[in-house]
């Protein structure tokens, strides 16, 4: 797998160990001008890798140096994700110029390049995730176009169990996943966004308790 390295200063040493993955999209219009912006001074973000539209892998900041990607963010109790995981940065035009689909070698750049990144750091399942899931109140990325089902195939996420059983307690639900819900509509448009993409309405419907209990069941599991 070819990786080009082209160093960002936007880091620092990590406090602690690695155990999550945060995937995002750049949110501008060309690979060019995202790698530009993580790796300026000035700008005060980067991740560790962006993938352009064509599956090019590029990296900014070293596996083992905290970058700065998520900014304020939660999950399963800890804030700070910047300090436990690593960021990729998927190149997409996002919500601000008119969010597309992901390219096919895109996704398979970042299939490879996350199961060698899960292998090394022994990242579990239930700590691959979305920007908007540990950010529900201020991020959309990867957004509802992101093909999640596809990552949980390869053992990359987490994905529902099927079941006709429903979340007896929303709240909770979300809470026993691992999201804040500081805001429960922001945090259950972040759910749909990953789960159930087709209906993004922050009401939780039959299919929304049964997906989260699915998923809860599947979080169970690989207790």
């Amino acid at each position: 797998m070819k990786i080009t390295k082209i160093p960002s200063p936007n880091f620092n040493e990590r406090p602690c160990s690695i155990d999550a993955l945060i995937i995002h999209y750049t949110d501008m219009l060309t690979a060019d001008e995202a790698l530009a912006w993580l790796i300026n001074p000035a700008s005060e973000v980067s991740a560790h890798y962006l993938i352009d539209e064509g599956g090019e892998i590029y990296q900014m900041v070293e596996e083992d140096k905290r970058a700065w990607h998520a900014g304020t963010s939660f999950w399963q109790g800890h804030t700070d994700i910047n300090s436990c995981s690593i960021g990729i940065e998927l190149a997409n035009p996002g919500h601000s110029h008119g969010h597309t689909p992901f390219p096919e070698a895109q996704i398979d750049s970042l299939i490879r390049l996350s199961c060698d990144i899960q292998s090394r750091w022994n990242i579990p399942s239930s700590r691959i995730l979305g920007h908007s899931d540990v950010a529900p109140r201020r991020k959309q990325d990867p957004g509802a176009l992101f093909p999640w089902e596809d990552l949980a195939q390869e053992k990359l996420g987490l994905w529902p169990l099927k079941t006709t059983i429903q979340c007896q307690d929303v709240l909770k639900g979300l809470e026993q996943i691992g999201y804040e819900t500081l805001s429960p509509s922001h945090t259950l448009l972040a759910f749909q966004r990953h789960f159930q993409p087709h209906k993004i309405d922050g009401i939780a419907d039959t299919e929304t308790l049964c997906l989260l209990q699915g998923l809860l069941d599947s979080q169970e599991k690989l207790i």
